[in-house]
């Protein structure tokens, strides 16, 4: 028999939820089978304690609710070292000691020989026996293609429907080099996130439409890693009335202050347009 049906909800502790997030969380809650909470709390500089307990109350005020215990990555360390250790013996990671300010500086003056995409590659000859704890640790995208062959995911979403078949030449273009461990926090957004859908058994991963163009990335990590491929089911963005997408330092657009005003749930979904299920 086919695995139930089951998504998630991964918000970071880093800021109040807004109205993207409780659109998400509802189209979440909404789909097939069970919906799990994941805090994504890896980054402890950013995070805080009481932009915990405010996701549990907003998520509560909204109606929905989930299984316990609940994930959280600050307690998952040990196993994105193991998942990184298994990338760096397929061959597919290099260190990197580049600062932000020497890579701006290198993409303002591009060298001959150097791959397009948002990390020139300064770094891509390094051996993994030169990494040192000042090194973040990079994935070499070429090579990590190389393995992998064609990369393609199902898509559920209203946005992208079907299966969807990623351009090796746009990834390593738009993406690029991505870092899979920061030097601060072992670890990356890319490489927990991945670790984590597989370790909870997620079979459809519900989030936002800028989350897309990255997907490809995460299908490459889940084969590098003998992972199952989920569906995806990217949703469109709520914007304020510039049409920028929202983010946690719009204060004005948190669930909280609508809270705090008195509205609804239902009036707040009206809002975002999610309509409850009858």
């Amino acid at each position: 028999m086919p695995p139930e049906p089951l998504t998630r909800f991964a918000p970071s502790p880093t800021g109040y939820l807004h109205l993207g997030h409780a659109f998400s969380a509802l189209t979440a809650w909404s789909r097939p089978g069970r919906c799990l909470l994941r805090i994504e709390d890896i980054d402890s500089a950013r995070c805080r304690p009481e932009f915990e307990a405010a996701i549990f109350e907003d998520l509560h005020w909204l109606g929905l609710d989930w299984p316990q215990p609940v994930l959280r990555q600050s307690q998952r360390r040990d196993a994105y070292a193991d998942a990184l250790g298994r990338l760096v013996a397929h061959g597919v990671c290099y260190p990197c000691r580049c600062t932000r300010a020497e890579i701006r500086a290198a993409l303002s003056a591009p060298q001959e020989g150097v791959l397009p995409g948002p990390y020139p590659g300064t770094c891509r000859e390094r051996s993994m026996d030169e990494a040192g704890r000042g090194d973040a640790i990079r994935l070499d995208l070429a090579r990590a293609l190389a393995l992998t062959g064609p990369i393609g995911f199902a898509e559920a979403g209203p946005l992208h429907i079907g299966h969807q078949t990623a351009n090796p030449a746009h990834m390593t273009e738009g993406l690029g080099d991505v870092i899979l461990a920061r030097r601060d926090i072992g670890t990356s957004y890319h490489l927990a996130v991945v670790v984590d859908d597989a370790a909870q058994g997620i079979t459809e991963i519900v989030r936002g439409e800028d989350l897309f163009d990255v997907t490809p990335l995460h299908r490459v990590l889940q084969i590098l890693l003998d992972y199952p491929a989920p569906t995806y089911y990217h949703h469109r963005l709520i914007r304020d009335r510039n049409g920028r997408r929202l983010a946690k330092r719009d204060d004005d657009r948190a669930i909280r202050r609508f809270r705090a005003e008195g509205a609804t749930p239902q009036a707040l979904a009206t809002l975002v347009g999610f309509s409850f299920p009858a």
